[in-house]
């Protein structure tokens, strides 16, 4: 029986690697659109040095463990891709964003990992050292899990799915699902407990991506219309025009047309625009990050 619920462990852990390798490889599109573009445009680099951080906090708890060998292995690949992924920012973004970065940098990397290994190495020892950084690790694990929130918002405000992808939400699903096994069989919530909440935040993005797949909101399907005509006016408003401009009326009727006809055409597309002008400015894929464990 205890083998079996060894292999049974070992399973599930493997299943872990497999599918958090593939998260982790999941911002590779959006670095090659910045490497053809020369440019980091509107992309942050937060979601990658708070992955180095976790994956660098968690391969730290497993070491102080002595049977969870596989948290080292996958993490010990994300610290290496998300390096990667930080140092290809870095080449790419604009002087600000990368000062911006590199104070990220320092103060969640450096000084922040760097304090929690030197007060738990100084003030902390034994089995205590391997329970404080466990219950770091869960912390910040279900505040990396609740980040999520601001998408499903957006999706309910919007009832539009067009930036969650749905792929990225399954495979975070299923990583949820395989870490929290594995840290049931092992006997250890710090990596269980948090992957309740990957879970059940996972199983919210399919619900409403399957709700409003078919939807697009109108304020989208507005400002389409008006970048395809380019002139915010219907046929009954351009035949109007054209009389203005063949026949002579005084300015009172003149000013009346205008005021009931075009501009409130004209004004209703720009409050549009206006209202749509942040779900515009976030055109960009909202990675998520892996916290494996």
């Amino acid at each position: 029986m205890t083998q079996a619920l060894a292999h049974l462990t070992l399973a599930f852990g493997l299943l872990g690697n497999t599918v958090s390798f593939m998260v982790f490889l999941a911002p590779i599109p959006t670095f090659y659109k910045v490497y053809k573009k020369k440019s980091t445009e509107g992309f942050q680099s937060a979601p990658y040095v708070v992955g180095l951080f976790s994956a660098m906090l968690w391969i730290y708890y497993a070491m102080l463990k002595t049977n969870v060998l596989l948290l080292i292995t996958i993490n010990s690949f994300g610290i290496v891709i998300e390096t990667v992924y930080i140092c290809f920012f870095l080449f790419y973004a604009p002087k600000k964003a990368r000062m911006e970065s590199l104070k990220l940098i320092v103060l969640l990397i450096v000084v922040g990992f760097g304090l929690i290994v030197v007060l738990t190495q100084f003030f902390a020892h034994g089995v205590t050292r391997g329970v404080i950084v466990g219950w770091i690790c869960l912390v910040f694990s279900l505040c990396v899990f609740v980040a999520p929130l601001g998408v499903l918002r957006q999706v309910i405000k919007t009832k539009s799915v067009e930036y969650m992808p749905i792929l990225l939400s399954v495979a975070l699903t299923m990583s949820a699902v395989m870490w929290f096994f594995y840290g049931l069989l092992l006997h250890d919530f710090n990596i269980a407990v948090p992957n309740v909440l990957g879970f059940t935040f996972g199983i919210i993005q399919m619900i409403l991506y399957y709700m409003y797949k078919n939807k697009k909101p109108d304020s989208n399907e507005k400002i389409s219309e008006f970048e395809a005509t380019k002139y915010p006016v219907s046929e009954m408003e351009e035949k109007k025009i054209q009389e203005i401009d063949h026949k002579t009326i005084d300015v009172a009727k003149l000013s009346a047309l205008i005021s009931s006809d075009i501009l409130p055409v004209v004004s209703k597309l720009k409050e549009n625009e206006h209202d749509v002008a942040p779900h515009a400015r976030s055109n960009m894929p909202n990675h998520v990050i892996e916290v494996v464990a």
